[in-house]
């Protein structure tokens, strides 16, 4: 087993791998910036070192400082949590270099992984559906629109290296193609150093569906079942829910074994996630792999029994997979939202501050993620999301009335969350029915009275 651990991230996610350490006899090493002084990951983990001002991009995402603290704090290995340099293959080769466990797949994988066309190419050689699209990056801006035209509008532009949302641009028609190409490769060279871009059929009002899988270096690759990710704003996930309430069995089981054969074919190496774009007739396209832990695996967890990232860091020191197929048993039903310290009223601006009163809400059934406490001061410079609020019941209806209850006790004074936002999603209809899309929080939004959604929470 791993000795002692670096924990290159920070929030939530750095206080859940401090805890998985913990329950595993590892020793923690946490990095923090001068804006996280007083964040929780750096009073639970065993020793912390700072790593530099504020801005990301002078610390989370500064390899060669984290290598340092490595160094310093004599770590055999490094867990980068999610976003900052978690799939970063040139990250993971220079752990590598130093003779530290990157706590995720090789960075060989990141690299084929991370680029959706070789991805796209790497599903299509394990037999895994995907969208039909421009079968490579597009350079040529005549070429694209003659292959637009092919396969037909409306079509979706990506970034190659691309994610979140970011560089995505949807075209409905070729007279737009032009414009649509040159933004989509400026947003695509600003937001990650690369304008290389491709485009696919724009699937429209789609399911979007994630199956999470577990692999160890030694062949063994299981799948977890699916989590449904379809409510999102701006491609934000804002509700995730475990299972589906769209698959049937056999799609269910068809993908599932999809998403292990993609495993399989890019020689995958801990937690990851395969997902999935599923249309109203049942057909399903593959769209990315995730080469880390995901936000919301805690979904999984919950209804499996299964630690992702304790496995993660027993996979990391070489440990096999003792578990078979057979023995993933799904068991009730599990939902999370994400809690943000956002304004609805305004347009969802992000609102740090000072956390005053805070009581996360408990009891059976009821799990919270996060690194709040009272007196602590969000930082503006990171993500807005302060937790992750699990509800697992004995089925669908018993999970959502769970979560209204955990959000209704869920207080938090000192600025605006999205508490009241995701309450009103628990009562919605269309949500409570399960027959929401990725259309869903547009659609949501224009038949909801703005009282219903916002006179719960104002912070």
């Amino acid at each position: 087993m791993l000795e002692k651990v670096l924990i290159a991230n920070r929030g939530e996610i750095a206080v859940r791998i401090i805890r998985a350490c913990r329950e595993l006899g590892i020793q923690t090493m946490a990095v923090y910036s001068e804006a996280d002084v007083e964040s929780l990951h750096v009073h639970l983990a065993d020793e912390a070192i700072c790593i530099g001002r504020p801005p990301a991009t002078e610390s989370y995402l500064r390899p060669d400082r984290i290598l340092a603290a490595a160094e310093v704090g004599n770590v055999d290995a490094i867990h980068p949590g999610y976003g900052f340099l978690s799939e970063s293959a040139s990250f993971a080769e220079q752990c590598r270099f130093c003779n530290l466990a990157f706590i995720g797949p090789s960075p060989e994988t990141i690299r084929q992984m991370g680029n959706k066309t070789a991805a796209k190419g790497v599903a299509q050689s394990a037999s895994v559906p995907t969208v039909p699209g421009s079968d490579g990056v597009i350079w040529d801006e005549a070429v694209g629109l003659r292959r637009a035209k092919e396969i037909g509008f409306p079509i979706l532009l990506k970034a190659a290296l691309g994610g979140g949302g970011r560089g995505m641009r949807l075209v409905h028609s070729a007279t737009a193609f032009s414009k649509e190409f040159s933004l989509a490769r400026l947003e695509a060279e600003k937001n990650f150093g690369d304008g290389s871009i491709y485009f696919e059929k724009f699937v429209e009002e789609p399911h979007h569906i994630e199956f999470q899988i577990l692999a160890d270096r030694h062949g063994n690759v299981v799948h977890l079942g699916e989590r449904d990710c379809s409510i999102q704003r701006r491609y934000q996930k804002l509700v995730e829910e475990a299972p589906s309430p769209f698959l049937s069995p056999d799609l269910r089981e068809r993908m599932g074994a999809a998403a292990v054969r993609l495993a399989r074919a890019c020689g995958y190496e801990s937690a990851g996630t395969v997902e999935f774009l599923v249309d109203g007739r049942g057909n399903f396209y593959f769209m990315e792999m995730n080469a880390r832990i995901q936000v919301e695996h805690g979904v999984t967890e919950e209804i499996t029994g299964v630690d992702l990232v304790g496995w993660q860091l027993r996979i990391a020191a070489g440990e096999k997979l003792d578990l078979r197929q057979e023995d993933i048993v799904v068991r009730g039903h599990a939902i999370e939202c994400r809690i943000n310290a956002e304004d609805p009223q305004r347009n969802f601006a992000p609102r740090p501050g000072e956390v005053g009163l805070y009581c996360a809400p408990g009891g059976f059934g009821v799990r919270v993620d996060s690194h709040l406490y009272g007196g602590y001061h969000v930082p503006p410079h990171y993500d807005s999301m302060l937790a992750k609020v699990i509800a697992r019941g004995l089925d669908r209806d018993s999970a959502i009335r769970r979560m209204d209850t955990a959000l209704s006790g869920f207080i938090l004074r000192g600025m605006p969350t999205t508490t009241g936002y995701q309450r009103a999603i628990m009562r919605d209809p269309i949500f409570q029915r399960g027959t929401y899309t990725t259309k869903f929080a547009e659609e949501f939004a224009a038949r909801t009275a703005p009282e219903r959604i916002f006179g719960e929470d104002t912070g």
